[in-house]
């Protein structure tokens, strides 16, 4: 199987246009290294090349000879790199000279002096169902994010196909893997995050007992907000582990770094009545088949307790939104207030042009969600806000339309760019 198109390759291009690097950053197997072979023109493998460690302190500018783009491949191994980039770059004063992927953040006392005016940034996800096939995306978020009218034909996605491509995930490399294949695959994921990328991303031994657990409950509480010290009980109540808050924010922060955990942010807008917003996080992980894995779920299970499955669906929507947001310059809140009216997903352009959409697993609770979303509408304060381009509920059992009071509902398997 050849090159899939991935959705960030006009953003690479755009970006290598514009800039004498990009960093890419993504979780581990998400596809960086390939996309990026796809624009380099030579390739430095810092993770796997024995001269990197002897010329590093040495003739490091021999490392950075090689066609532009040359691709700097895991160049977190060796944190000094990134200055000698920003150095090269100032002197060619040229763009387009460098990629640098990597899949882990470098530890606090890695020297690393600022990228501004050299790099550009590119944060790369697992794939997307439009992008696996899966979703024939003539639900486009562009034109939600423009207010068109919707006109698509589409049809349902069976429960157990959801719950299928939830368990396989996202990830390039198990395209050809059966269900069973992947969820295997996917444990062991899981287990080599504990008991290897953890220490080695902070050079500090972690437990691999606690590295599980505290991954068992940040999938517990997936597409929610949960604070640290609901954690710390949750850890405690299921997992019998006795874990002190510090401790818990240390492991968190070294998720942070491999990029497993992608927290959702509180939505800031101008709302009409006194209400206070939110400011905390949602809690996701970087693919919902690792939040299965955590879990230790399988079909059966996922079939037999649909609340879960419902805010595992959530999250992989967001996951999704997340990508299509990426091609229209935009960005993925969430929006809650102090009287509990919540909105599960707003997707917001630099421009300030934005939509909101409620996630559904099934089509029972659409109507619900269509009188929360009139609600959570009319409390915008359209005189210091822009009003909503469109109010969409996105489903996962149902097929899409526009209703009469023009709320789209959205099948997953239509949703796109």
């Amino acid at each position: 199987m050849g090159y899939l198109k991935r959705t960030v390759d006009n953003e690479m291009q755009m970006k290598l246009n514009a800039s004498g690097a990009v960093l890419v950053r993504g979780v581990k197997a998400c596809g960086k290294t390939e996309t990026a072979r796809q624009f380099a023109k030579s390739v430095l493998q810092v993770d796997q090349s024995e001269l990197v460690p002897l010329l590093i302190n040495v003739a490091p500018r021999r490392l950075l000879v090689g066609d532009a783009p040359l691709l700097i491949d895991e160049w977190q191994e060796q944190p000094k790199l990134w200055n000698y980039v920003r150095h090269e770059v100032d002197e060619r004063k040229q763009k387009g000279q460098f990629i640098l992927t990597g899949s882990a953040t470098p530890y606090d006392n890695a020297k690393i002096h600022s990228g501004a005016g050299r790099f550009t940034i590119m944060n790369m996800r697992t794939m997307s169902w439009q992008e696996l096939g899966y979703s024939s995306g003539k639900a486009s978020l562009r034109d939600l994010l423009s207010g068109k009218v919707m006109n698509v034909a589409d049809h349902p996605v069976e429960l157990e196909t959801i719950i299928d491509r939830m368990i396989k995930g996202g990830w390039p490399g198990l395209l050809k893997q059966t269900v069973d294949e992947a969820a295997v695959i996917n444990r062991s994921y899981v287990d080599f995050l504990a008991e290897v990328d953890m220490s080695r991303v902070s050079n500090i031994k972690r437990d691999p007992i606690k590295v599980r657990n505290i991954l068992r409950s940040l999938a517990r509480n997936t597409a929610t907000l949960v604070k640290t010290t609901t954690l710390v009980d949750d850890l405690k109540e299921n997992d019998n582990q006795d874990i002190s808050r510090p401790t818990l924010l240390d492991y968190l922060d070294a998720l942070e770094r491999l990029m497993i955990i992608e927290d959702q942010p509180a939505w800031n807008t101008h709302i009409r009545s006194s209400v206070s917003l939110r400011k905390s996080k949602k809690r996701h992980l970087a693919d919902v088949s690792l939040a299965i894995s955590a879990l230790g779920a399988d079909k059966k299970r996922l079939m037999d307790d649909l609340k879960i499955t419902g805010f595992l669906f959530e999250s992989q929507v967001t996951h999704d939104l997340r990508v299509y947001a990426g091609d229209n310059d935009a960005s993925v809140f969430y929006y809650r207030d102090s009287n509990e009216l919540e909105v599960d997903a707003i997707v917001e352009k630099y421009n300030g042009d934005w939509a909101a959409f409620e996630i559904k697993l099934g089509t029972g609770m659409v109507e619900e969600a269509a009188q929360n979303l009139k609600k959570f509408a009319r409390n915008i304060d359209t005189q210091k806000a822009k009003p909503p381009q469109s109010l969409n509920i996105i489903v996962g059992t149902g097929m899409s339309f526009t209703r009469p009071d023009g709320i789209n509902v959205i099948s997953v398997g239509s949703l796109g760019k």
